[in-house]
């Protein structure tokens, strides 16, 4: 192919012309063109060309969007298979598709061939379904209040009456969801505005599981779900999520059209949900409910899924919460192999004589049985499969506190989940397709080796893959300081009264515009009780409201602080002087007593690793990364990032964790810290 030079780098013709549309793209949307953008869209058309794996780490400010969008469309325009884009949450995925897309294609669709299709594809329980809102599922409420299998209610009650009339709040709420489910062309939760509570929208949706099926749903013509599937065959680009690459990858199912390449953004969290949507947890109250279920709408004996779940109820009675080395113990194993024999025969007996008919409520209660048939035949095999079990319980809600408590008195949960999910990404995602990871925190340092090791692209038989780091715009020594405040006690359990007082004195000195991150809820709730009386500014805490109205605030009032945890972390996009101080309460480890973790750093110390340093110390160093990054977000922004945990600067580990910061000013004077924010609140007043 014939080669063209870009800056000092030679290009093929396939990657120039990608860097035209780029250039083509910017202009058009009114940008400025960036060499980090630049290089990014050059590589990742270079991936797509070649067939290899590529890693990218693109900072805040480059514009990553249109650097992997436009190689893609370039590429689905000579294809005959959709290129895909995988993100982990829905609202980027949503930014995507209705933000981001359109506008790129406003702009470059002159210069295509043809027109460019987009399908969106999410899990079917994201769409009405049709056939039960035409009362398609019988009404059936959780036994004795329970959800069943990780809080799905999948109950469907005859609506107004059924709820308790159309005057209470669920009630109204699925009026409204009835309503619009006759207007919308999409049947897609995200677009009802505003929204409505899980508990409502299950009134109305569908886990694959129990759909019934486009052989059997009188429906099918017009499910929601179907027609998104079917433009997305139809398709050149497909924006979906990373929990269905992961049952793609895991189950083999076809749940999304096949395709040659993937760009998966937000490539951080793609080991951890991942690992989240293959996950099972296994109750006693889940196989009563599949019991009662079954009984009710197939009519067959339940008495040996009785006799099974109060078995396992003996076998599991006052275990403690924590990780099983070794799995379930052999009582507890007979009892699982009981179960999974009374559910494979209540699965044979409710077969219902070959009908082909619509019957939601066998549909649901078989649903039900596969589900827990497939928990016990994981559970039988886990430490062949090396798969970690754990008990835990479920935590009660203590209205005065507003958070959960340990509730050591709850039902046991049997919990599954893979050591690993290397290997599976190996052989479904990364064999077959060309694919690109992308993150503005994707390498600790210049090292891409911790993340890509997660994803079973480092060891024996893994694929060959390229890491490269674009930069980012912005002048991170000249913008921003890290402030460690060394002088504190190391964070304990609770707040230290030292650090409570640091806190204050950096609000004070920055005169507001705090946006303060910990470890948990309650850490940010006591630390919102002790400041409100302190300080004289308005300080607004996760909970008070929906993040959204919480986030837009605190952009509208410069001096306003927002306290709150872990999606604050990685969801705040704030520019300007509202956010000048990022405070962090502690490193971001993992909780000691997280089973999978431990498993995790457990395996790597019997291969001869170092357990703490490949898991939890990489965890934290990713998440200590994603939360400084809050800080600057435009080439204008200034501020400090102050880590009130002295050992990011005496351990022998905070020099790795530091690695993955972005490259501030680093400092542990307190007067250097606090003059600067004084100056910074003097600039903005």
């Amino acid at each position: 192919m014939t080669e063209v030079v870009v800056g000092e780098t030679t290009a093929t013709a396939a990657e120039q012309f990608v860097i035209e549309l780029l250039d083509r793209a910017v202009a058009g949307m009114g940008g400025q063109s960036r060499s980090g953008q630049h290089e990014m869209a050059r590589q990742v058309a270079k991936a797509i060309e070649t067939g290899d794996h590529l890693l990218v780490q693109a900072g805040t400010g480059t514009g990553k969007s249109l650097a992997y969008l436009i190689p893609l469309i370039a590429h689905s325009l000579v294809s005959d298979k959709p290129t895909l884009v995988s993100t982990a949450t829905l609202a980027l995925q949503t930014q995507i598709v209705g933000r981001d897309l359109p506008r790129l294609l406003k702009s470059i669709t002159p210069a295509l061939d043809r027109p460019v299709k987009v399908a969106l594809v999410k899990g079917r329980s994201n769409y009405v379904c049709r056939h039960k809102l035409e009362g398609g599922f019988p009404s059936e409420e959780p036994a004795e209040g329970q959800l069943f299998s990780l809080g799905e209610d999948t109950s469907v009650p005859h609506f107004a009456a059924a709820l308790g009339g159309p005057s209470s709040q669920l009630g109204k709420e699925v009026v409204r969801l009835r309503e619009w489910a006759e207007k919308t062309s999409t049947g897609d939760r995200d677009e009802l505005v505003p929204g409505v509570t899980d508990r409502a929208w299950r009134q109305v949706s569908v886990t694959s599981m129990e759909c019934l099926g486009a052989q059997k749903c009188p429906m099918a013509a017009e499910c929601f779900s179907e027609l998104a599937r079917h433009d997305a065959a139809d398709a050149d680009v497909v924006v979906t999520n990373h929990a269905m690459l992961a049952v793609s990858a895991f189950e083999g199912l076809a749940v999304l059209p096949e395709y040659d390449v993937v760009v998966v953004d937000e490539a951080h969290e793609l080991q951890d949900r991942v690992t989240g949507a293959v996950s099972g947890q296994l109750s006693v109250a889940m196989v009563h409910a599949a019991a009662s279920g079954a009984r009710k709408h197939t009519a067959i004996t339940v008495d040996a899924l009785n006799a099974a779940a109060a078995n396992l109820e003996l076998a599991v009675a006052g275990v403690p919460n924590g990780l099983l080395p070794n799995g379930l113990n052999d009582e507890q194993l007979d009892c699982v192999d009981q179960l999974r024999e009374a559910c494979r025969a209540a699965l044979s007996d409710s077969k219902g004589e070959g009908s082909q008919t619509a019957d939601g409520g066998r549909q649901l209660a078989r649903s039900r049985l596969m589900l827990i048939l497939e928990l016990c035949e994981r559970l039988i095999v886990a430490r062949e499969n090396r798969e970690v079990v754990w008990f835990s319980r479920a935590s009660t809600f203590d209205p005065q506190q507003g958070y959960g408590q340990p509730d050591d008195t709850a039902p046991v949960l049997i919990n599954i989940a893979p050591l690993s999910v290397a290997g599976k990404l190996r052989e479904g995602l990364f064999a077959g397709h060309t694919v690109v990871l992308t993150s503005a925190t994707l390498a600790i340092g210049s090292a891409f080796e911790p993340a890509a090791g997660g994803l079973g692209l480092v060891g024996e038989g893994a694929p060959s893959w390229t890491g490269i780091d674009v930069g980012s715009p912005f002048d991170y020594p000249r913008q921003g300081i890290l402030y460690v405040a060394g002088h504190l006690p190391k964070p304990g359990r609770g707040a230290a009264p030292e650090a409570l007082d640091e806190l204050e004195a950096l609000i004070r000195a920055s005169g507001g515009g705090a946006l303060c991150l910990f470890s948990s809820r309650r850490a940010a709730e006591e630390a919102a009780e002790a400041m409100r009386p302190r300080l004289g500014l308005s300080i607004l805490c996760q909970g008070d409201s929906t993040m959204t109205a919480l986030v837009k605030q605190f952009a509208d009032e410069p001096d306003t602080c927002l306290f709150g945890t872990m999606s604050l972390w990685q969801g705040v996009d704030v520019p300007g002087g509202s956010c000048r101080l990022v405070v962090i309460d502690r490193i971001p480890f993992p909780r000691p007593d997280d089973p999978l973790m431990t498993a995790r750093s457990r395996a790597v110390a019997q291969a001869g690793g170092n357990g703490f340093m490949a898991v939890s110390a990489t965890h934290a160093a990713i998440r200590l990364a994603q939360g400084a990054g809050r800080l600057i977000r435009s080439t204008g922004d200034k501020g400090v990032v102050a880590v009130l945990d002295p050992r990011l600067a005496t351990e022998r580990y905070a020099g790795f964790l530091r690695a993955a910061l972005p490259p501030f000013w680093p400092t542990t004077d307190r007067k250097t810290a606090f003059a600067a924010l004084e100056r910074l609140a003097k600039e903005g007043s």
